[in-house]
């Protein structure tokens, strides 16, 4: 496995400051690390450092990518003879909600999906939510007024709001049943090849299943526990594109060794 990172915009010897202790310690472990220029690779330029060996399984580790720019590093990973390790369809699966919501429908809240331009109102007539959550196939609303929709009328100003702060709606919108969850129980897991691993060792069943039944080699998954005792899904992403959230770097790189 070879991790590959973006340098530093103004130094290219160097990896991006938000990398600085994953790379440390990746390369105390003695893991392969290869740099490359996010903003040159915007450009059509593809240039990593150390350059990638033919046959290697490579690992991005970097800024979250549209599926269709994914669908671009993957190409010119294989341009060189190597291959990221998650392909552009398993990178889209976890980075999109409706890709991975029917094969977690029972853990996860209740999503209506809709088009930019639907009617949001006539999207949910009949849902008798107590409140609506509303994000776009990614991320929500992170502003102060954040992403909850006290009534169906409401939802069309979240996804204003989230066009306005993100300059784009990424996929389409996700109209997610309300649900009252406890404060402080959020806590992100990863799985990888399959296998679940949390950064205090144990991690609950409903996780590994998870782990188990996703087709991608390398994913987050955030669990939070609600006001019912229950454990409950409240996202998915890509593991490549993922913060660490409370996991030490140390932790993290010694996850990805276990290959």
């Amino acid at each position: 496995m070879h991790l590959l990172f973006p340098c530093d915009p103004f130094n290219k010897s160097s990896v991006d400051d938000n990398y600085v202790e994953e790379w440390q310690a990746a390369t105390d472990m003695g893991m392969a690390c290869s740099l490359f220029s996010f903003e040159d690779f915007e450009e059509g330029v593809f240039r990593p450092r150390p350059a990638l060996a033919a046959g290697e399984s490579i690992v991005y580790r970097g800024w979250m990518l549209r599926p269709e720019r994914y669908a671009a590093l993957f190409d010119a990973c294989a341009a060189q003879g190597a291959r990221l390790d998650t392909d552009t369809a398993q990178y889209r699966r976890c980075h999109h909600l409706p890709e991975w919501y029917a094969a977690c429908v029972d853990d996860t809240p209740e999503t209506v999906f809709a088009a930019r331009d639907a009617d949001f109102v006539a999207a949910v007539a009949g849902k008798d939510w107590p409140a609506f959550f509303v994000k776009d196939h990614v991320k929500s609303l992170t502003s102060t007024r954040g992403s909850i929709a006290a009534t169906a009328c409401e939802i069309a100003l979240v996804v204003d709001l989230i066009e306005q702060y993100r300059g784009a709606v990424e996929g389409g919108v996700c109209i997610r049943r309300y649900e009252t969850l406890l404060p402080d129980t959020e806590e992100r897991y990863f799985s990888w090849h399959s296998r679940a691993y949390g950064r205090h060792g144990s991690v609950p069943a409903m996780v590994a299943s998870i782990a188990a039944r996703i087709d991608s080699p390398f994913f987050s998954i955030d669990i939070v526990s609600s006001d019912k005792g229950q454990l409950r899904l409240i996202e998915l992403g890509d593991g490549q594109v993922s913060d660490r959230k409370q996991w030490t770097a140390p932790q993290f790189m010694a996850m990805l060794a276990q290959v």
